[in-house]
């Protein structure tokens, strides 16, 4: 997966950063079945200690098709971060469309417990081009 992160937002000093990739081994056109793989930095540039609570993603497939998704945490954790401190996770994302998006927002408490809602980047899910004999150009 490429380590360049490609889209970024910050949020009253929170940064998140995104690095998507395509997973052709995981995907199987042919059944209508599209995966991705996505790296999350979180990169706490704020002048307080804060913890991740709660995530919510809006993602969007190619017929116009909105699945909202919430949970508690990043894939099972709820980290803290202190001033100057990241944290990075990697997800992934199926669709039945070879194209479409993510965006969303995380929410943050700091040490007296108030929330910071700090949105996560719109970023596009792009399957390559395939050619005629459905194999992917490059």
């Amino acid at each position: 997966m490429k380590e360049l992160f490609q889209h970024a937002a910050t949020t009253e000093g929170v940064t998140v950063r995104v690095a998507v990739s395509f997973l052709p081994e995981q995907s199987h056109p042919e059944a209508g079945k599209w995966f991705w793989v996505y790296h999350i930095r979180i990169e706490n540039g704020s002048h307080e200690a804060i913890q991740l609570r709660t995530r919510h993603w809006r993602i969007t497939d190619a017929r116009g098709m909105v699945n909202h998704v919430d949970g508690e945490g990043v894939v099972g954790e709820q980290p803290h971060l202190s001033p100057g401190e990241s944290h990075d996770y990697v997800s992934g994302c199926p669709l039945t469309t070879p194209h479409g998006s993510m965006e969303g927002f995380y929410t943050f408490v700091n040490a007296e417990g108030t929330p910071l809602e700090v949105r996560i980047p719109f970023f596009p899910l792009a399957a390559p081009a395939e050619a005629e004999d459905g194999q992917p150009r490059l």
